[in-house]
């Protein structure tokens, strides 16, 4: 019997030094775990930091087509005489691209890039002949000339339009835009490598797509 008790006290004693030796080694894993999750965070942040030509060019240009989108519906919202539904879009088109605006600034101040001036029509640079003169800019299609921007005199007519017909040119004007947009975006989602650029050209095309088809509806009845 003694031999037995002792046996069995003999195995209890194990039974716990491997329990306390399994808690201990999980104790001490967790910050080896931490630093694998820590590490893991850094590969993955790394990776999504990484970003290409395509990329630094879609915010460049698509940040002054922005600009001019919110420009023609600023003209349109401050005329009296407008059709209520192209007010809405405009207040829509406004609430949507100034915070697209802000986040492509920001990548750009991320990649140590300087952002472009909005210029009417083909968007070339003073003193530089053009975008395709540009450093680092491969002239990737589409992304050449701001497609779909307006002139100056486009920006002028829309300017000094009233009533209908102001609601008509701003429909007209702005689908021409977008689709500009679109073949921007559509650039992006193929040439793109920063995921979070990829997922806003993909959204441009969505939103874009779905106003043009609001405006071509409205159209026909001004």
């Amino acid at each position: 019997m003694k031999k037995q008790s002792l046996a069995l006290a003999a195995a209890a004693l194990t039974t716990v030094a491997t329990l306390t030796a399994c808690g201990n080694s999980s104790n001490q894993s967790s910050p080896s775990t931490a630093l694998v999750s820590q590490s893991g965070t850094t590969s993955s942040v790394a990776t999504t930091d990484a970003h290409n030509n395509a990329d630094v060019m879609f915010a460049r240009h698509m940040i002054p087509h922005h600009e001019q989108a919110i420009q023609m519906s600023d003209m349109l919202l401050a005329k009296q005489g407008i059709d209520p539904r192209v007010i809405t879009l405009a207040n829509q088109i406004k609430a949507a691209q100034g915070p697209e605006i802000e986040t492509m600034q920001g990548w750009l101040s991320q990649w140590g890039q300087p952002s472009m001036p909005m210029q009417t029509g083909d968007m070339d640079m003073p003193g530089q002949g053009g975008m395709t003169d540009m450093p680092g800019h491969d002239g990737m299609p589409g992304m050449g000339g701001g497609e779909g921007m307006m002139s100056d005199e486009d920006m002028a007519a829309l300017q000094n339009a009233q009533g209908a017909a102001a609601s008509r040119l701003f429909l007209t004007q702005m689908i021409e835009h977008h689709r500009g947009a679109i073949t921007m975006a559509q650039t992006e989602i193929g040439a793109g490598q920063y995921p979070a650029t990829i997922a806003m050209a993909r959204s441009i095309v969505d939103a874009q797509q779905r106003e043009i088809n609001t405006m071509e509806d409205i159209l026909p009845t001004l």
